[in-house]
């Protein structure tokens, strides 16, 4: 049975659209005060004028995780806003496919900046708030939660650094879990397969056709899906920690 997160407070990084900003609505329903992060203001402060509305409590920070002094006082101004930090849900992330010979090296430069130590920087901010929440809080446990693919699983061909990033981040997870596990600190994983938001955006045009023939006729998830799916781990009651959820259309085969 699901819990409520009343009295809580969450950080979701790149919540200024697609999964992170479903999940920053999500999470306010349930009763958490949220956090959120992404570089683009005047979307952040939309999505809190809408919470907000709803009578739930929102902060928007303009951050660029990617940047360790950023990352760090995002979960800062959270803290100093909420009083704590109960769930992390490290989100922000940049998916640019393509062969890797002649790739454009600063796309795998991103991928790496933004999906591993922009998702390590927050993580290693927000761990002694999410030990000290689960010591001294309203459920006696906290989460962090990671974004990572299908892309975490299973190498493609044209996928190469996609697959290196998101294999990392499943590394670092299960690591971690275990330091943690016993103070009831929670790290799970959301493994999502297509889905309809902004992300194949950033594609080369070539590749983002490609992409796009490659799921024609599959209807693909909505960003509220994966919502869902952090909202159920994040809800579960204490005794019960959901490490690893994967979430795909029902028509991807792969």
């Amino acid at each position: 049975m699901a819990e409520r997160l009343d009295g809580t407070a969450a950080l979701i990084t790149g919540a200024s659209s697609g999964i992170g900003e479903a999940t920053a609505r999500t999470l306010a329903l349930h009763g958490a005060a949220v956090a959120l992060a992404a570089r683009r203001k005047d979307r952040l402060d939309a999505l809190v004028e809408e919470i907000e509305g709803t009578g739930a409590r929102a902060l928007a920070i303009e951050a660029d995780v990617t940047v360790r002094a950023q990352a760090a006082g995002a979960v800062e101004e959270t803290v100093a806003e909420f009083g704590r930090l109960d769930t992390l849900f490290n989100n922000a992330g940049v998916m640019l496919l393509g062969p890797a010979e002649d790739a454009p090296i600063e796309e795998w430069d991103r991928m790496v900046d933004l999906n591993v130590k922009g998702l390590l920087y927050a993580a290693h901010a927000a761990l002694p708030h999410l030990l000290a929440a689960a010591e001294d809080g309203p459920r006696r446990v906290a989460d962090l939660v990671n974004t990572s693919s299908v892309a975490g699983r299973r190498p493609r061909a044209g996928s190469a650094v996609y697959n290196l990033t998101k294999f990392g981040v499943g590394a670092f997870s299960e690591s971690l879990r275990q330091e943690v596990t016993g103070r009831h600190v929670r790290v799970s994983l959301v493994e999502p397969g297509a889905v309809a938001t902004e992300l194949s955006s950033h594609l080369r045009e070539e590749i983002r056709e490609r992409a796009l023939e490659r799921f024609a006729g599959v209807e693909r998830l909505e960003a509220e899906d994966i919502a869902d799916a952090v909202a159920y781990i994040v809800t579960r009651p204490r005794r019960v920690a959901v490490n690893e959820m994967l979430v795909r259309p029902t028509a991807q085969e792969n």
